[in-house]
């Protein structure tokens, strides 16, 4: 095991035992914490969510990723089907994709008509300030990967037997739209994001810098007076709130 990676894991170690005192925290004071991860196809949102649960209790942990829906979903209120999977008192729960898909991988596959898009996008900010008013706290965070790094990661996808679940016909045709998911990742920002529930633009080239950085996030995020601030200070460079000139400078892949 090289130095790096012995650092990285004592770092993840540390980091870790912070995420257990702030679940017990979540349990004592009833808290309702509710985690979105969106991104890229291969963008580490799996590899991200792990690490985060890995060592927490499943009982109060909950890690949702919703499939295809059925033609009973398709027929009901777009948001009722994730209604189920929120958070309760003293639960923390993982979205791994969330209702933004309809803003993504719907809007840009043609899952949805142009008046399904519309309707979500013009209700899903008051959506979830709904859920803020009613006790749950959102956190949202949207990894970004370069192109050539998820062309990179797809192909590891074909390659190593132990990531071949992970491929779908939604994969191959990833590369071919990244514009078009450009497009619509843009559109997403600049419509719902918001002083209430504002979107965290991960920088995920570096899966390792990711997974660190989003769980000091998380925990300076998360009200808990016995964490360690100190070792919760995320890279900047990393996680950062979305601002419109991000997309400017480069700092979201295009």
């Amino acid at each position: 095991m090289d130095k790096n990676h012995q650092d990285y894991k004592k770092i993840l170690r540390n980091l870790q035992i912070e995420l257990v005192k702030l679940q017990r925290h979540i349990i004592k004071y009833d808290h309702k914490i509710l985690v979105i991860f969106e991104g890229r196809d291969a963008a580490g949102k799996d590899g991200t969510i792990k690490r985060i649960v890995q060592h927490l209790s499943p009982r109060e942990t909950r890690v949702v990723a919703l499939g295809k829906p059925t033609e009973r979903d398709r027929s009901s209120w777009y948001f009722q089907r994730f209604v189920s999977h929120l958070p309760a008192g003293q639960e923390m729960v993982l979205m791994n994709r969330s209702w933004y898909n309809r803003a993504g991988v719907e809007r840009v596959m043609g899952f949805c008509t142009d008046q399904e898009y519309e309707d979500f996008m013009t209700s899903v900010v008051t959506f979830e300030q709904m859920l803020v008013k009613s006790g749950i706290q959102i956190i949202k965070y949207y990894l970004d990967i370069t192109k050539a790094e998820q062309k990179k990661r797809l192909e590891e996808r074909h390659t190593d037997p132990l990531k071949q679940w992970k491929v779908s016909p939604i994969d191959e045709v990833a590369l071919k739209h990244w514009h078009d998911y450009s497009a619509a990742r843009n559109e997403m920002f600049e419509r719902t994001h918001n002083p209430i529930t504002p979107w965290h633009v991960v920088r995920a080239d570096s899966k390792k810098d990711a997974r660190l950085n989003v769980i000091r996030h998380l925990i300076a995020h998360v009200e808990c007076p016995d964490r360690d601030l100190d070792i919760a200070k995320p890279d900047h460079e990393v996680v950062s709130p979305y601002h419109a000139d991000q997309l400017v400078s480069g700092r979201i892949a295009e």
